[in-house]
């Protein structure tokens, strides 16, 4: 079996270890989970006071209301996962960056799927407020947009790092970094969502987007490619690159 090969043999079951060790693993969020499961009454306070206050906003401007649902629509995880959906398949089918692809999709489905399973262990019910201006069904705590906005803008950023002038990759995470903030005002203005939720949202997001991405460094240096991301996009190896010498 060639070097190519194992690594790609131990690629999936890395991905699989690192969404294990992210459950398991994320002190922050498992402290921020276990003081709301146990309604810890400074934590509780707090949720609820920027809770009333933004919604007290939200009921005196309809406006206001009308711009939240057009941020947690546009940066919302139904609109940002096809799109970086179709980007994967792009670089798998157009540009034949197969392993890449692979990173992608896994990364930001499995970030979709790990929301879902915090969702369910924590058991958090929404907010309920007098005069509601948005209902969302399902559960509270973690807030999908907002882990999915930070796996989704962090993945579109860093696919497109390569191709931009240097001088522009601040920008480009600079934009993702504004986009995500929006997101987790507009869940907490619509009342759908409390801080909490929110912050533990982009805390889940960054820790498993930064360790599939050392996943996927770790394979490219298992096959002997340059660190990423590179300046210029890279032939894969297997197609058409020969495997590094030994030595």
């Amino acid at each position: 079996m060639t070097r190519v090969e194992r690594a790609d043999r131990t690629l999936g079951l890395r991905m699989l270890l690192v969404l294990a060790a992210t459950i398991g693993l994320g002190v922050p969020v498992t402290l921020l989970a276990f003081l709301v499961r146990a309604r810890w009454d400074p934590l509780i306070r707090l949720d609820l006071s920027v809770a009333t206050g933004l919604h007290g906003a939200a009921v005196r401007n309809p406006w206001f209301v009308d711009a939240l649902q057009g941020v947690s629509l546009v940066v919302g995880p139904w609109v940002l996962r096809p799109i970086v959906t179709v980007v994967a398949l792009w670089l798998l089918v157009r540009e034949r960056r197969i392993r890449l692809a692979l990173w992608v999709l896994l990364t930001l489905w499995g970030g979709a799927l790990l929301g879902v399973v915090l969702k369910s262990v924590v058991d958090r019910a929404r907010p309920e407020l007098v005069d509601a201006v948005a209902h969302e069904g399902g559960w509270s705590f973690p807030s999908g947009h907002a882990l999915g906005a930070t796996v989704a803008c962090g993945l579109l950023v860093l696919v497109a790092a390569p191709l931009l002038p240097r001088w522009w990759r601040p920008v480009a995470w600079a934009v993702a970094v504004l986009a995500v903030l929006a997101v987790c005002f507009a869940r907490v203005g619509l009342g759908v969502h409390y801080l909490s939720d929110v912050t533990a949202g982009v805390v889940i997001g960054v820790a498993w987007l930064a360790a599939t991405s050392a996943v996927f460094e770790w394979w490219r240096r298992d096959v002997g490619l340059p660190p990423a991301p590179a300046t210029e996009a890279e032939p894969e190896l297997g197609e058409g690159v020969p495997e590094p010498r030994a030595g």
